[in-house]
């Protein structure tokens, strides 16, 4: 026995276990995330039944079973339940009622003892809503202007029809709004900072004046047509309505407009429950969010996580390594470079709400203040780089990850051998050449390194974000078709802060608990793949120079 523990061999089984039980909980994590995650987009079939507790009035209800568990009856009695003739354990789902903005309850625990007459109608119809949460019912109508166009089995195709004619019109909409009227009005603010920019330099003329002046009648003029275009399609919108009967035997009517889709969940086949599944899918990886962030799609949180992640690269990147070098090459190695050593070690445990605290007092308010008084002062007091944007947020997160990449870099840096500089020097390069044609080259795969952990590190950062640039609902992205194309003084969306508000603030918690494992799966996802791509970019360059260090 003291043999084998003097060979090591424990040492090297415990270091197997200890992998492999980490591996085991990180896949056991990310199946769970996902499962979690994934599932939410697959159709739910819808459940009617009748539904009697003791000493209360028998109810008909309808929706789809979210999720069900084993309770002791203890737990009813706590909640002033009658649990006369029930078991010690009983079984309750969690039923997603469909009325939601008809009454105020979405969801309801139903015991199972007290169900009845449980069925699947295949004629119920789901209803997702721009508002409010699912519907179900028995589609009675179809009318236009108040009048029937379809009722009986053409009702649903023409009510098909008229959800589409719906989305080509929302299309329509967002096309002026975003596009149309966001240019007038960017020209209409260009004109007033030129003219203001010119009062504030005693330029402005009389002539100056008069053209102004016509611009702007004319972009007015352009935004009342827009204006009328717009009021057009929204009384367009109120123009179609249907009428649907709940499973109480509620006869309702409700616009079309308010209509996301709809489909017979019993009824489908296992090829529409997969096509239904990806379009949702397609949605919440491809739309913008709506109600509060509660539905909708994530995907201006994608694109800014993506696109700060970029940016904070490219800042992060160039710094570290300059610093790196300088202390590993240049600086002479004496107790101030030490001091500097440590202090960069040191600045990779301070806490990320500290560099938050510090992109917000001195790069927000101090630089972007001052970047406001010497070139922007006709837009003053409304600040344009003085607040919080996609800018300082990856400013502030590259200064947050410089210690992991001056590290990474001064290590690669260090296992070069000294041989191969003395032989490049030896060979008539100057120091500055060999630094540039040999030593940087080769300690590329050790930047790489440093650069990975600065990605895993930065994208998942919240509490800095929140105070330099993160906002809850920026529909419009950074980057668009209108100068300079690229807004970094503009706010962004973002994948981890967005789980937060899933997570914290939505409304309609069952829903943001799946869209919280769906978001954070898809943030899993995107870390992995920039780290993949930058490892991929770290072995090719590891392979390009082996020779060189062999």
């Amino acid at each position: 026995m003291n043999t084998w523990f003097k060979s090591g061999l424990p040492w090297v089984w415990l270091n197997a276990g200890a992998v492999a039980i980490s591996l085991i909980l990180v896949v056991g994590l990310l199946a769970l995330i996902a499962s979690r995650g994934l599932g939410y987009f697959w159709p739910d079939p819808v459940m009617v039944a009748d539904y009697k507790a003791p000493e209360q009035q028998a109810l008909k209800v309808a929706g789809a079973i979210i999720r069900s568990e084993v309770v002791p009856i203890k737990y009813l009695r706590a909640a002033d339940i009658n649990t006369e003739n029930l078991p010690e354990t009983v079984n309750r789902s969690l039923l997603q009622t469909g009325t939601g903005g008809l009454t105020d309850i979405n969801y309801v625990w139903l015991i199972k003892p007290w169900l009845h007459k449980i069925r699947y109608p295949t004629d119920i119809l789901t209803i997702e809503r721009q508002e409010n949460s699912n519907f179900h019912g028995y589609l009675k109508s179809v009318k236009e202007n108040g009048a029937t166009v379809a009722n009986g089995k053409q009702a649903f195709p023409e009510l098909v029809n008229r959800i589409e004619r719906t989305k080509n019109i929302y299309k329509a909409i967002e096309d002026i709004q975003r596009h149309h009227i966001v240019e007038i009005n960017e020209k209409l603010e260009q004109l007033r900072l030129k003219k203001r920019r010119q009062e504030l330099n005693n330029t402005f003329s009389h002539t100056q004046e008069q053209t102004t002046d016509t611009q702007q009648a004319q972009f007015k003029h352009q935004y009342q047509q827009y204006t009328y275009k717009l009021n057009q399609l929204y009384k367009a919108l109120s123009r179609d309505s249907y009428t649907i009967l709940t499973a109480d035997g509620t006869l309702i009517e409700q616009p079309v407009s308010n209509i996301v889709r709809a489909y017979h969940p019993n009824n489908l086949s296992i090829t529409e429950k997969i096509a239904l599944y990806f379009n949702k899918l397609g949605e919440f990886l491809l739309e913008s969010p709506r109600e509060a962030n509660s539905k909708g799609g994530i995907f201006p949180a994608i694109f800014g996580t993506i696109m700060m992640v970029i940016l904070m690269s490219i800042f992060v990147t160039p710094f570290g390594v300059i610093t790196a070098v300088y202390l590993h090459e240049y600086a002479q190695q004496g107790t101030i470079t030490r001091i500097v050593r440590i202090a960069v070690n040191n600045l990779a445990g301070v806490p990320s709400i500290v560099y938050g605290i510090f992109g917000l007092g001195f790069l927000v308010y101090f630089v972007g203040g001052n970047i406001d008084k010497l070139f922007f002062p006709e837009a003053l007091p409304a600040p344009t780089f003085g607040t919080p944007g996609l800018l300082w947020a990856s400013i502030t997160l590259s200064i947050l990850t410089l210690p992991v990449v001056i590290v990474a870099t001064e290590e690669g840096l260090s296992q070069i051998p000294t041989s191969i500089r003395e032989g490049s020097l030896s060979l008539g390069a100057t120091r500055a050449e060999t630094l540039w044609h040999v030593v940087l080259p080769m300690a590329s795969p050790a930047m790489i390194t440093g650069l990975i952990l600065a990605i895993a590190r930065a994208a998942g950062e919240v509490a800095p974000l929140m105070l330099v640039g993160v906002a809850k609902l920026v529909p419009n992205l950074p980057v668009d078709s209108s100068y300079p194309f690229i807004h970094l003084d503009q706010k962004f969306m973002h994948l981890a802060y967005h789980i937060y508000d899933f997570g914290f603030q939505s409304p309609d918690v069952e829903t943001s608990r799946s869209l919280v494992y769906a978001t954070a799966l898809l943030l899993i996802l995107i870390i992995v793949t920039l780290n993949f791509s930058a490892v991929v970019l770290r072995n090719h360059l590891r392979e390009k120079y082996k020779r060189l260090e062999s």
